[in-house]
């Protein structure tokens, strides 16, 4: 399982809305297309590593906006959820490998995650924003890396690269697979080798073979937080929740 700030299953509330196992609910997922192989240096500078007391512990990415400096990622990697608070202390390193960070290391303040996380831990509302930000320097983070668009009310099915920082290595891993739905408002995909800490890890459909940048429709969340077997993994759908909490903090600028 990915769950990064509390080594507990996530125990789905009679007030969530995905009650059932959303592996018992589907024929099963669209097998991965290629398997999980460590990502190139830098090959989508916008997906990095966030950190907390010199360690990495999830995965975001940068999204536009207004601000231009936009982070992603699973609402458990910013807030604990039910009876919880928001974690502090936290820093993103954009393109991170073997323990270089080529665009430095970034404050993430301002985490914001859907009321239905803060308050029961809903498996289908795993998504987070997040702003970040460097000292000593003027340039926006999107400025500095590039940025994938948001896609949210786009349907379930789509091929996607899926890229994470695992807790046992230093470099990401990246998969190509097609995404299927699971459950109401939960995506799977068959992706082997995401284990602890690829949590927050986008789900890009379309990106560019130059750069990486595409279109994020999903991060590894959701039921689980994110899965217990490291070869499926899940997303919450991005539904009218995620698209109003996006247009929120996109507003700041």
């Amino acid at each position: 399982m990915r769950r990064a700030l509390l080594l507990v299953l996530c125990v789905v509330l009679s007030g969530c809305s995905a009650a059932s196992d959303p592996a018992a609910t589907e024929d099963g997922a669209a097998a991965a297309t290629v398997a999980a192989t460590p990502a190139a240096p830098l090959t989508n500078p916008a997906i990095g590593a966030l950190f907390l007391d010199g360690t990495h512990f999830c995965t975001a990415s940068v999204v536009h906006s207004a601000p231009g400096d936009l982070l992603l990622t699973a609402a458990h990697c910013l807030h604990d959820g039910e009876g919880g608070e928001y974690a502090t202390g936290i820093s993103f390193a954009p393109g991170y490998h073997d323990g270089v960070a080529p665009y430095g290391y970034w404050e993430v303040s301002d985490p914001q995650v859907p009321d239905g996380w803060a308050g029961s831990s809903d498996p289908d509302l795993d998504v987070g924003f997040a702003t970040a930000r460097q000292a000593g320097t003027t340039k926006t983070l999107e400025s500095v890396t590039g940025a994938n668009t948001l896609l949210t009310g786009g349907g379930f099915d789509h091929p996607i690269t899926l890229t994470g920082y695992p807790d046992e290595r230093e470099a990401p891993v990246v998969c190509h697979g097609t995404s299927a739905q699971a459950d109401t408002y939960q995506m799977r995909v068959a992706c082997p080798g995401f284990t602890t800490g690829t949590s927050g890890g986008p789900w890009v459909v379309g990106p560019d073979p130059k750069t990486g940048l595409g279109t994020v429709v999903g991060v590894i969340g959701g039921y689980l937080y994110g899965g217990d077997d490291p070869d499926t993994s899940y997303s919450s759908y991005f539904d009218t929740d995620v698209a109003t909490l996006y247009r929120k903090m996109d507003a700041r600028g």
